[in-house]
């Protein structure tokens, strides 16, 4: 079976050795080395017939596979046929092929990576000459003397808002514990108008929610000082209130 190959379009003699093996379905560590010795100068024979120059580097792995040749049609060379002798003639082109291959993948891939790289746009350098000049990059000069000056009076206004927020959030916990003493003392005169009253009539003289807030918080002092007794049948019912001995 011959092939016609276009070897213009191979970059040397090894690149057209592999497509030969590819295209006979050939594993590399086991070659048929005579047929494709025979399809290799069959090629070669295709390069004159079209005048085309063949180089030397193309006649020399000529004359190497037909070296191999002749070393696999000696005879005695093989006992089993499927038995590969560690003296293989083949083995040194099996590693020259393998090398090949692993080359050319890596040329393949920085091919790829170099149209990559000309696709991308690059902002031109710019002149920045006029930027530059003694006073494009002042340094902060202070005296520390009076950094240290500002610094405390940094700290004070600190320590001062602090006093006046502490102040005021005392403030707010003292009026918010007046607030609880006045709801006691309501729900002690409801309690003694009637033995048992609602949470719900204690809060009907709430204003806003922060006044029913302080109101149940008021409850809950006086259940927890032994004052009242507060029950609830279901969740979120209604509260009863009722006096308590102490």
């Amino acid at each position: 079976m011959s092939y016609k190959v276009k070897l213009e379009v191979f970059e040397g003699p090894f690149d057209l050795l592999v497509y030969l093996i590819e295209r006979a379905e050939m594993s590399i560590y086991d070659i048929r080395i005579s047929e494709i010795t025979e399809q290799y100068l069959e090629a070669i024979e295709e390069y004159k017939s079209q005048n085309i120059d063949v180089s030397a580097e193309f006649l020399v792995l000529a004359a190497t596979l037909i070296e191999i040749k002749s070393k696999m049609l000696l005879p005695g060379s093989r006992e089993d046929p499927e038995e590969e002798l560690p003296d293989d003639p083949r083995k040194e082109l099996v590693q020259k092929i393998l090398e090949y291959k692993k080359f050319k993948q890596a040329a393949s891939l920085l091919e790829k990576r170099e149209e990559t790289v000309l696709d991308r746009w690059y902002k031109p350098r710019e002149d920045l000459s006029e930027y530059d000049n003694d006073h494009a990059f002042d340094v902060l000069v202070l005296d520390p003397d009076r950094f240290m000056k500002v610094f405390l009076e940094f700290l004070e206004k600190r320590r001062k808002l602090e006093d006046i927020q502490n102040r005021y959030e005392q403030s707010a916990r003292a009026r918010a514990r007046i607030g609880i003493r006045d709801k006691m003392n309501r729900i002690r005169q409801f309690l003694k108008l009637s033995k048992r009253v609602t949470f719900r009539e204690v809060m009907s003289e709430c204003e806003d929610r922060y006044e029913v807030a302080v109101a149940f918080v008021a409850m809950l002092e006086m259940m927890r000082a032994g004052r009242i007794k507060v029950k609830q049948k279901v969740n979120f019912g209604e509260i009863t209130i009722e006096g308590a001995e102490q």
